[in-house]
């Protein structure tokens, strides 16, 4: 049975060339592990692409994810286990999420597996300058100046309260 979390199914070749494109990330580019640090990497902007792994126990630890990789326009996709997840990024452990802050030599593949994902080709922006358009910072609006000070009249006293 799917966990709660686990929002759409992956097929078994995205899944394998997920893991492989995570093996070429963690030799050329960087990435992040866990779930903390996945949810950090996704609120400051600084991730392109998100995994996470369908097995993860309790749901509690991984179920924000998904809401926040929308919210800030991230892909993302999910794996089966989180044993094979921490293998290909180089753990000998399990890893419950992981977080592509730059693709390195594997910008192909993931740009790949996130047409495939979420069944949109790559943006041609996407190929010059090597990051997805979707994870570009938003550029913050200019904070208003702050209200003039009303004068008072001449000749009238302050009034103390």
């Amino acid at each position: 049975m799917a966990k709660s979390y686990v929002k759409f199914e992956v097929s078994n070749d995205v899944v394998s060339k997920t893991y492989e494109a995570l093996q070429m990330v963690k030799q050329s580019g960087k990435v992040r592990k866990g779930a903390n640090e996945v949810t950090k990497s996704v609120e400051q902007g600084l991730a392109t692409f998100v995994v996470i792994a369908g097995d993860v126990e309790p749901e509690e630890v991984v179920v924000h994810i998904p809401k926040i990789c929308e919210q800030k326009k991230v892909a993302y996709s999910y794996v089966p286990s989180k044993l094979e997840l921490g293998k290909s990024i180089g753990l000998n452990v399990p890893c419950t999420a992981v977080a592509v802050e730059n693709a390195g030599s594997a910008q192909h593949n993931i740009s790949d597996i996130i047409s495939k994902v979420t069944g949109v080709a790559p943006a041609a922006s996407e190929k010059k300058e090597g990051k997805p358009a979707a994870a570009a910072p938003k550029p913050r609006p200019a904070k208003a100046a702050p209200a003039p000070k009303p004068q008072k009249p001449e000749g009238e006293p302050e009034k103390k309260e």
